[in-house]
Parts: C-alpha cells; structure tokens; sequence
C-alpha cells in the first residue's frame, strides 16, 4: 500500500505541496527521509532539522516505515477532546481554570501566552499559527498526564491556531494540585514541554516579510 506524505509550515513550502502518496518500498526512517531529500531538492535543507512522525508517533531513524503508513513531516515546533484542545478560536482562560479547580486542589497556577507586538528588534502584524491537529492533541494529552502525574497535579491545555493580532492570546495552561508549589511547578514544566514536542507551528508576520520561528536564520 502506498505511504502518505504530510508536509506542515516550513516543510510545506520547501516541498511545495501539503501531501503525496508515494509507491511503499522496505525502509527506515533514516532511510525514508534521504529518500524525501533527493525527491525534492529545495526540501533537503529543511529536513536535517526536522522530526518524523509514524502514524502520529515520532519516529527515530532506525525505525520501520510500514507498508501503508502515514509520515508526517515535523518541523521545530513553536502548543483530545475535553481539557486539551487545539482550537480555531477566541481563548478564554476561565475554560483551563475550571476544568482542573477543584475543592481538594489548594493551588492553582494559570498561564496564559500573548502575541507580542515585536520580536527581535521588528514590529509583529500578526502571528500565523498552524498545527497537526491529531497528533497535536494527542501530544497535549500526553504532555498533560505526565507532567500531571510527576507533580501530582490536574494539568489543562488549549491552543489556539489560524492567525493571531498582538495581545491575542495563543495559550492558556492550568495546573491545579494540593499545594501551591507544585501547581508552579507542573504549569512551568507543561508550557515548556509544550513549545519543545507538540506539532504546532507559528510564523511571525512583519511589514517586510515573515519567519517560521524555530528555523533560525
């Protein structure tokens, strides 16, 4: 069966195209990515920097491609259903808060993450936010239950996509626990695993042009 191609933010206009379908042959990922490199040119700079993901799991260059599998190219990264949600609208810090306040939890610590206006040195029109948005929430599930469960915690995630003004807010994190420390901690600990490991994209919009963040110069 063949082997679907997603492409997202940087790696979609290096290969330009958001998907293919390629003929499966037996490979690794290792193997499978040198494979994407010769295909498309302009895509071999991008993808040294870049994550595979295996039917919506990363993937380590050794491992399999299956036959019929989906392959998602992941770039580096900018943040289920009920308390982690990646959403195409409005955020309202009060739907974190209340899905982990609880009469048991003491201490509740909320973030919440603003477009700013400048970003080195240049005035910001808008952020452009874009994201894998099944394996982004199952990441957000995944970031929230660990972090949860290290620091005896209740963890909520919501991030917003599409495109974004300044003082829009583009994530809001709850963390609620028995004591305030630990509430801190787990919220710092999330937004920091949030920005490293889910598939969640911004490109900064100036006046005179625009950068992925995370691609460096």
């Amino acid at each position: 069966m063949p082997v679907t191609v997603l492409y997202f933010a940087v790696a979609r206009e290096a290969s330009g195209m958001e998907s293919e379908s390629l003929d499966a042959w037996p490979a690794t990922v290792g193997e499978f990515r040198g494979a994407l490199a010769a295909r498309h040119p302009t895509l071999a700079r991008v993808l040294p920097r870049c994550r595979l993901a295996v039917n919506q799991e990363f993937a380590q260059d050794g491992d399999p491609v299956p036959d019929g599998a989906e392959v998602a190219v992941i770039p580096p990264v900018s943040g289920g259903a009920g308390r982690y949600r990646v959403v195409d609208r409005p955020l309202d810090l009060a739907e974190v808060v209340d899905a982990v306040a609880g009469p048991e939890r003491g201490g509740l610590v909320s973030f919440r993450g603003d477009v700013r206006g400048e970003s080195h040195g240049k005035r910001v029109v808008r952020l452009e936010y874009e994201a894998y948005v099944p394996m982004a929430e199952r990441k957000l599930e995944e970031i929230g239950r660990r972090i949860g469960a290290e620091h005896g915690a209740e963890v909520s995630i919501v991030h917003r996509v599409g495109a974004l003004l300044p003082g829009e807010a583009a994530v809001v994190i709850a963390a609620a626990a028995a004591h305030r420390a630990p509430a801190f901690r787990a919220c710092e600990a999330t937004i920091e695993a949030l920005k490293k490991d889910a598939p969640i994209w911004k490109r900064e919009v100036y006046a005179d042009g625009s950068d992925w963040v995370g691609m460096g110069p």
